[in-house]
């Protein structure tokens, strides 16, 4: 069965198709058009995922030498509601002209199962690290479908907080990338940053982001590149901690990591060195892409999960919900 699956849940047009033998087709185009406002702008996305959906979509169908799919999966939620119905539209039309069934998905699904491509020796139950620009939580994944959320962030996600801090620094946007460049150059032994604490296994980054705003200000002869360092050495602190006592808590000795903060060298160097195994999509995979819809679309229908009769776009929806 080969799933085409469609993603505009925020600024990337995506579109992918995966089959029984893997990707066949990932095709992504990037709205450079939010670069100049330092974030993404609701209203261009939405305007410009239709201007570039039927594109994108033809393109990774002819890379994966596919005329009509067998299925048709799209992002769902959550995400910027204007932006999803773009995708979510356009893929129920696609499958209802094709004859072939519909998938609605739900982006932190898709995110949460992308190591399954990675590694197919990944079994359930694992825990499962969804660490990106508009999410960071922490589940408990049990099988297709079915997921404990055991750590959510409470203000701020990481990769919001690495934009942030990157505009302190007078980077440009997307800054998570920028920081992580920046960060190999610096030393940062010499700055002192909290690890913030918040109830049970959640997580907080606002009150980092402020102490680092603080420090800029206060400090002003401080090299951005140490900043950054010290900066993105407390975010990775933080994550670690989580996972560690998520394992202590859960007794799973399994960790996926992915969304588009999983692609920072220092989380990556941090988790590798852990005593348990850590799967980690590739730097490809990691950021929103069309390759990972079509994947956990494919994985639903195999676990006989189809389009439910309220299938609509929602710009929030947890895992596991119905």
């Amino acid at each position: 069965m080969r799933v085409l699956g469609i993603e505009t849940s925020c600024d990337e047009t995506a579109a992918g198709v995966v089959g029984p033998e893997g990707i066949l087709s990932d095709a992504t185009f990037t709205q450079l058009e939010h670069v100049r406002f330092g974030g993404v702008v609701p209203e261009i996305a939405g305007r410009v995922h239709a201007e570039r959906i039927t594109a994108t979509v033809d393109e990774a169908l002819a890379r994966a030498g596919c005329e009509r799919p067998d299925a048709v999966a799209a992002t769902a939620g959550p995400g910027l509601i204007g932006a999803l119905l773009v995708g979510f539209s356009w893929g129920r039309a696609s499958a209802f002209a094709w004859g072939v069934p519909f998938v609605p998905v739900n982006h932190l699904e898709a995110h949460l199962l992308t190591p399954l491509l990675a590694d197919a020796s990944l079994d359930f139950p694992f825990l499962a690290l969804v660490v990106s620009g508009g999410h960071t939580a922490l589940y408990r994944a049990e099988a297709v479908g079915r997921y404990a959320t055991l750590a959510r962030t409470v203000d701020d996600a990481a990769g919001e907080a690495c934009d942030k801090v990157a505009r302190l620094l007078g980077l440009g946007y997307p800054g998570g990338p920028l920081l992580d460049r920046l960060a190999t150059r610096g030393n940062p032994s010499g700055i002192r940053l909290p690890r913030p604490r918040s109830r049970g296994l959640d997580l907080s980054f606002s009150g980092l982001k402020t102490a680092v705003r603080t420090l800029v200000e206060t400090e002003p002869g401080l090299l951005p590149e140490d900043v950054a360092a010290a900066f993105l050495d407390a975010v990775v602190d933080v994550l670690v901690d989580r996972v560690q006592r998520a394992v202590a808590a859960t007794g799973i000795r399994r960790l996926a990591v992915s969304g588009g903060v999983a692609a920072n060298s220092r989380l990556r160097r941090r988790l590798a060195d852990l005593p348990f195994p850590v799967t980690l999509p590739p730097l490809t995979l990691c950021t929103d892409n069309g390759a990972m819809v079509a994947h956990a679309g494919r994985a639903r229908l195999l676990a006989g999960h189809g389009e439910p009769p309220d299938a609509r776009a929602r710009p929030v929806w947890a895992p596991g919900e119905p």
